[in-house]
């Protein structure tokens, strides 16, 4: 009797069901590893602004504190932005009348805020709060990098899930002492794990790593 299928049909078989086996695991496995580059985490993203603000000029030549343009992010769930009248402090008798001031100077006279472009984005299904952040000794420069160093501001940290759960799961290394919240390129010494581990005592950091902690 003759076979009802060619030999040929063999090894085409054999070639969908090895494709399969390597495709269905394949696909979710590379959308996992995607999601974790630069490209998907947009670490490098730097937008321009409508007011070029220069941060290497303001915090590391003129020293002016985080929290003079930022003053909410201690009190509140959300770091701020400085109002216009901030930049006018220094500015009314600086540049007062240059191009690049030119938002902020609209911004006075219409009483609308200038119309900044977020760096650090994160989902709306995601619960964030700074002020308890810094109340625990985390650093600014843990989650926003250098920015000493940044005439224009670059995000510098994933903002992943698991870059977050692993630093909640281990806080120590990560913490400082809270007077030195906004102290930029702070060493850190040979005695960080005593020094986190009594941190952790002392501002009775909880390592909260359920699901309810971040997505409320």
């Amino acid at each position: 009797m003759p076979a009802l299928f060619p030999r040929w049909t063999n090894t085409a078989v054999r070639t969908v069901l090895i494709s399969l086996a390597v495709v269905l695991p394949g696909v979710p496995i590379s959308v996992m590893a995607w999601q974790r580059t630069p490209g998907a985490t947009g670490s490098g993203y730097s937008p321009d602004q409508p007011v070029p603000f220069n941060h290497l000029l303001h915090v590391t030549d003129f020293r002016i504190d985080c929290r003079y343009c930022h003053a909410s992010a201690e009190r509140s769930s959300v770091a701020g932005l400085p109002p216009s009248s901030a930049c006018t402090a220094c500015h009314n008798e600086v540049w007062s009348n240059s191009i690049a001031l030119a938002p902020v100077r609209q911004s006075l006279a219409t009483n609308r805020p200038v119309a900044w472009n977020r760096v650090n984005r994160l989902p709306d299904f995601v619960y964030f709060n700074h002020s308890i952040h810094v109340a625990k000794g985390v650093g600014c420069e843990t989650c926003h990098g250098r920015v000493d160093r940044m005439s224009q501001v670059v995000r510098t940290a994933p903002l992943t899930m698991q870059w977050c759960v692993d630093c909640h799961a281990n806080p120590g290394p990560k913490l400082r002492p809270v007077d030195e919240i906004t102290v930029m390129g702070r060493a850190v010494g040979a005695d960080q794990v005593a020094l986190g581990d009594e941190l952790v005592r002392r501002y009775k950091v909880r390592r909260l790593t359920n699901c309810t902690t971040c997505h409320r």
